[in-house]
């Protein structure tokens, strides 16, 4: 990526906003971008490393392993994604897995870049925290419907979860696309994939959502609430 690109992308990343055309080049120069083809694992549990990723093109899965091999996806990020290992911003990957599900770009800033950034403007520094806190008060919305909802109201709660990340969805009258596939459903709600997919057709039954590849299109965001909130029976 030539610097000229590479500013362009910075510039768009809503942390940045703030910043200098100077400051924006600056830090372009010291963030490198890093190509990953797809079912990469470009971080580990044995990464020591302290790095922040912002990932430009691509879907990446988080996900912790246990010592058993059961495998658990904490989240799958789009573009303007922000996540890695960072202890300034109480951001820790510990034992998860960061995994390319698409082929990914990924812009990778040092400790001395988030400090520098920090201290150079407040602003950037709520934001960064704040999309820190976001993801964190979406992993824990998710444990405790895997804990206390069943199959039908934990698919509709993560679908209007997905939906959320792509920040545009609040009072859109036309449909939406979610890029999620059955299966990445199936490891974000914790249930096989065949009953995702059960589901997923008794909501496109209902006229909710509609299904393309790779893709689940939502019809009635507001109907979809209501069966995310449904008693089991």
């Amino acid at each position: 990526m030539n610097e000229v690109n590479k500013d362009q992308y910075l510039r768009s990343v809503d942390i940045f906003q703030d910043l200098t055309e100077e400051e924006i080049h600056h830090l372009g120069t010291r963030a490198p971008m890093k190509r990953v083809p797809a079912g990469t694992i470009f971080y580990s549990a044995e990464q020591a490393t302290e790095v922040l990723f912002i990932l430009k093109e691509g879907r990446v899965r988080l996900y912790h392993l246990e010592p058993d091999g059961r495998m658990l996806t904490l989240s799958i990020l789009e573009e303007g994604a922000i996540f890695g290992e960072m202890t300034l911003l109480g951001q820790r990957l510990q034992s998860n897995f960061a995994e390319s599900v698409t082929p990914c770009l990924l812009c990778l800033m040092s400790r001395e870049d988030v400090k520098a950034l920090m201290l150079s403007d407040p602003r950037i520094a709520f934001r960064l925290m704040e999309t820190m806190g976001q993801r964190l008060v979406s992993v824990e919305q998710r444990l405790s419907a895997m804990a206390f909802k069943h199959a039908p109201e934990r698919i509709a709660a993560q679908l209007i979860q997905l939906a959320q990340q792509r920040r545009n969805w609040m009072g859109r009258k036309t449909s939406l696309e979610v890029r999620c596939t059955h299966e990445e459903l199936a490891h974000l709600v914790g249930v096989h994939r065949e009953t995702v997919t059960k589901i997923l057709n008794e909501f496109r039954q209902q006229g909710v959502i509609d299904l393309g590849r790779g893709k689940i299109i939502l019809h009635n965001m507001a109907e979809l609430k209501t069966l995310s909130e449904a008693d089991a029976p």
